[in-house]
């Protein structure tokens, strides 16, 4: 499978992801093969969106025939490095951070919880989601030196979010999900995503007065 030398929009890596969530839909209602028509129903985006967005990693499928279902999934899986384990930590074991180590889309998709870390004495110790033991945040950075942890969550409050980056960054992490209100600063060699779901509200609050008017 080869990837065209333009640069891939940022847009298609994310339809790629519903795309398999799709699939996985798609298999589970007994489709061993499937059109673009049919994903693109299911996925709600346009057939000539979803044949633009995979031509861009090579030829799928069979003209007038359609998709391996089972197949497309895989190698779709295989262009977002989903075909692999990530071993991946949480840190910062409060709401949002239990609700995304319940979450069920981690093991699907590749993404094994090693550790998760929090500062409150009262949490350190507890037996959380797929069998994960809290850690005080002190023992971050010798952690993921000793698991080898490749991505790291962020669910703590603004605070004390630069403070953990530098941690996981200090024990090796790669890539870094930051949920904090307060965008964290880290080495040009880590990949990082600032998810800020204040913004995505007032955007859709803004979206929606538009709208009004």
């Amino acid at each position: 499978m080869k990837t065209k030398e333009s640069k891939i929009p940022e847009a298609t890596i994310k339809r790629l992801s519903t795309y398999i969530n799709c699939l996985e839909r798609l298999q589970a209602e007994n489709n061993p093969v499937t059109s673009s028509e049919m994903l693109g129903e299911s996925c709600q985006v346009s057939p000539a969106q979803i044949r633009k967005d995979l031509s861009y990693f090579g030829e799928f499928g069979v003209r007038g025939v359609g998709y391996d279902t089972k197949k497309l999934e895989g190698e779709i899986k295989e262009i977002l490095g989903l075909n692999h384990n990530w071993p991946t930590t949480v840190v910062g074991v409060g709401k949002l951070g239990q609700a995304l180590l319940n979450f069920a889309f981690f093991s699907k998709h590749g993404f094994r919880i090693i550790a998760a870390f929090d500062s409150d004495e009262n949490k350190i110790g507890n037996e959380i989601a797929h069998g994960v033991t809290i850690l005080p945040t002190t023992e971050i950075e010798k952690t993921v030196k000793n698991e080898k942890i490749t991505i790291g969550i962020i669910t703590t409050p603004a605070d004390s979010a630069q403070e953990v980056a530098d941690k996981l960054v200090a024990g090796g992490i790669k890539g870094l999900l930051n949920f904090a209100p307060i965008k964290v600063k880290v080495p040009e060699i880590i990949t990082l995503r600032n998810v800020s779901i204040t913004s995505e509200l007032d955007n859709l609050a803004y979206l929606l007065t538009q709208k009004k008017r």
